[in-house]
């Protein structure tokens, strides 16, 4: 039995690799598209719903019309503008600074810290824009190869990369359900597997690339939020939570695409 698992794992890793290798161009793109979703949705929502937000920050803090009006705005512009700088490479680690700040304006703004299941959520988006920032200094290591530099191991982008995944795993905890149904049971030990596998880096890439295929499964099925008319609030919750879990996916495709990192079990056992 254990020889079977371990030819299953070793052909699981096989078909990730190939998946990598014909994807490694395309792959990057796709990951910070879907990461970023979440904010340009957010965005756009600040446009379309402009009166609603205004409102309520007015209602919930009693800021009066300016403030809450200069929130929608620094809400907008503060997402849309940043992502389309990600997105087309230009001054990345600037613009990620800007959303890190938007995600910290809106847990205080929306009472978020004293929200234990959407505050997860939220340092799970922190946790996908430190891969981000990974990727940046990945690039500004490449531009300079010829300089010499500090152990890999040792380098801030390793920590950031540990850091992301560890951060990623909020958004499956904020997933659970704890019922005592056989069923949740397993599917509950399975994630919790393949989370830990992933935070501890190993088997880093095929972990992820499986929980990237899981979540994208369970987001369609369970956050349908198309089908819901216009009219009722549960249109608004499911979207949310649709666009937040695409970009955990987003997150989990980084890690794929750029490997664990100096600061994880796989690197480590390239020296036993």
């Amino acid at each position: 039995m254990v020889l079977d698992t371990e030819t299953l794992v070793s052909r699981g890793e096989e078909v990730a690799d190939q998946v990598l290798r014909r994807s490694k161009f395309v792959l990057p793109h796709i990951a910070r598209v879907f990461l970023l979703s979440t904010f340009i949705e957010d965005g756009f929502r600040m446009w379309f719903q402009w009166n609603e937000q205004a409102d309520y920050m007015d209602s919930m803090w009693g800021c009066g019309a300016f403030l809450s009006n200069m929130f929608v705005i620094i809400n907008l512009f503060g997402q849309l503008i940043p992502c389309g700088f990600i997105i087309a490479r230009k001054f990345p680690e600037i613009a990620l600074y800007c959303l890190f700040g938007i995600v910290a304006l809106q847990t205080l703004a929306y009472g978020i810290l004293f929200e234990v299941r959407f505050l997860m959520r939220n340092l799970a988006l922190c946790g996908g824009l430190l891969l981000l920032l990974a990727e940046c200094k990945n690039e500004s290591k490449t531009i300079f190869a010829g300089v010499p530099s500090m152990d890999q191991k040792m380098a801030p982008r390793s920590y950031f990369q540990l850091s992301g995944r560890i951060l990623l795993i909020l958004m499956f905890i904020s997933l659970f359900h704890f019922d005592m149904s056989i069923v949740r049971i397993i599917i509950m030990a399975f994630e919790a597997s393949l989370m830990s596998c992933v935070a501890v880096g190993y088997k880093t890439k095929l972990s992820a690339m499986v929980l990237c295929c899981w979540l994208f499964c369970i987001n369609f099925y369970f956050n349908h939020w198309w089908t819901i008319p216009v009219s009722r609030v549960l249109r608004d919750f499911l979207k949310y939570d649709f666009f937040q879990t695409l970009s955990i996916i987003g997150g989990l495709l980084m890690v794929v695409a750029l490997g664990p990192g100096g600061v994880s079990m796989d690197e480590q056992k390239k020296k036993w």
